[in-house]
């Protein structure tokens, strides 16, 4: 289970996380909604240790993960798709995939090969390209590039920020099929969204955000909820 307590981050004197709480359980996807800059994205970042929190608790099963640093909340079993990718300049897709190998510890050389083989009879196109830069990809395959390099590594907690800014809609129906695929898992799955119609397919439940903090919380497969989403965002 991730639990959120009471936190708050800044950047500077800019006070941008203003004590959120949130629960969410293995097998759940929940929505993070709001307009820019009310700090979705920091919200993400905290959780993935590339912001510290000034307040707050952060916690993945027993594991806390505030104050932390990146790299040991990545071995948490924490997975992070930035809305930017992050794609790594100079390494091959082959490459890329094999750094979300270093998420699980004391995997043989022939599990983490049958894990990239998975990856790849899931994602053949990049099978195909597995030698080319994986910056010279199409926007469309860094997206699925950046989604497979979480998913080798089995997380338990994937956060997901902006996944179908600028792709095509076939596209963006393969990225959400990959968080479903994600929530099947069993894995929790924190997705930010602008295209909130999109993600209500794959939500199960919803938080918006304003000023960073917790202005309306919902389930979203109950069309009351729904409306008062779509309200609230003027949508």
């Amino acid at each position: 289970m991730l639990a959120i307590e009471g936190l708050h981050t800044h950047y500077g004197l800019s006070h941008v996380i203003q004590g959120i709480d949130l629960n969410a359980e293995p097998g759940e996807v929940v929505g993070i909604f709001g307009r820019n800059g009310v700090g979705k994205t920091t919200l993400l970042k905290t959780i993935a240790g590339w912001v510290r929190p000034t307040q707050g608790r952060i916690r993945l099963g027993d594991a806390k993960l505030e104050g932390l640093s990146p790299d040991s909340i990545c071995r948490l079993g924490v997975g992070f798709v930035p809305e930017d990718r992050r794609i790594f300049p100079g390494l091959t897709v082959q490459e890329n995939l094999e750094l979300g190998l270093l998420q699980v510890r004391g995997r043989s050389a022939s599990a983490e090969r049958s894990a990239i083989d998975s990856i790849y009879d899931r994602f053949p196109r990049l099978r195909e390209r597995r030698r080319q830069l994986g910056t010279t990809l199409s926007g469309g395959e860094q997206q699925m590039l950046a989604m497979a390099r979480v998913l080798v590594g089995e997380p338990r907690l994937v956060l997901v920020d902006e996944p179908s800014e600028g792709l095509a809609p076939m596209i963006v129906a393969e990225v959400f099929a990959i968080v479903r695929e994600l929530r099947d898992r069993g894995a929790i799955v924190l997705l930010v969204e602008q295209n909130v119609h999109e993600a209500l397919a794959v939500t199960d439940r919803f938080i918006v955000i304003e000023r960073g903090q917790v202005v309306l919380a919902g389930d979203g497969e109950e069309a009351a909820d729904r409306e008062k989403l779509l309200s609230v965002l003027a949508l």
